[in-house]
């Protein structure tokens, strides 16, 4: 059987926002979005919800020579996830994992001064919080994010995303109080083959779409 394409991310926050809005949330919680794809995601999820919305910043640790392979990923403020078995597999060197940390962490931190500005981390200790991406191929960096999440003590941290790699999906959902994924295809090769437009998002585009829910909330 045929599973449905995705139009784009912000109709696939919609269609999660609908599967959500069936179950009871808190007056009060947060979207955290990891940027880039995920923030458009999440944008669709805190207008339903009426929650504001924030981004977590997470870079993927890319294999040398297959940075789209992920060998690990970091997070703010201070995470740091390797796939050991990955690693030792591909002789992968201690040089050229803290070479690629660095040159990552340096993206990290550039990200951090054009989203946030200066604001501080949302606070969401004691708070529900719902954790969003665009897709899970292997998760790396989503369970970064939530590694890096856990330890602010939300009240509860669910992770929804639109598409998922089932195996990486199970991974992810044992580390979370709840999980929503809408396609769990058998065979997937990349995250794009899923939606129909999976345009690279904008730094301007996270910008606009978190002030947007600023402007919103007040």
């Amino acid at each position: 059987m045929d599973l449905p394409k995705l139009h784009d991310r912000y109709q696939a926050g919609q269609l999660l926002a609908d599967r959500l809005g069936a179950q009871a949330f808190s007056p009060q919680g947060w979207v955290i979005a990891l940027p880039r794809g995920g923030v458009p995601v999440g944008y669709a999820i805190a207008q339903r919800l009426h929650w504001p919305l924030d981004v977590w910043l997470v870079r993927k640790l890319g294999v040398p020579d297959q940075p789209e392979l992920a060998m690990g990923a970091i997070a703010a403020p201070n995470i740091q996830m390797l796939n050991s078995t990955l690693i030792q597999n591909l002789g992968i060197t201690d040089r050229q994992i803290k070479a690629t940390a660095r040159a990552e962490l340096r993206e990290l931190q550039r990200r951090d001064r054009c989203y946030r500005g200066g604001r501080p981390l949302p606070d969401i200790q004691g708070q529900p919080v719902i954790v969003v991406d665009d897709g899970v191929a292997t998760g790396a960096t989503l369970q970064a994010a939530i590694a890096a999440l856990s330890t602010f003590h939300p009240l509860s941290l669910m992770a929804a995303v639109p598409v998922a790699a089932p195996v990486s999906w199970q991974i992810i959902s044992a580390q979370v109080d709840t999980s929503l994924c809408l396609i769990e295809p058998t065979a997937m090769e990349s995250i794009s083959q899923w939606y129909d437009h999976f345009d690279a998002v904008a730094d301007a585009t996270v910008i606009q779409l978190l002030r947007a829910c600023r402007l919103h909330e007040s």
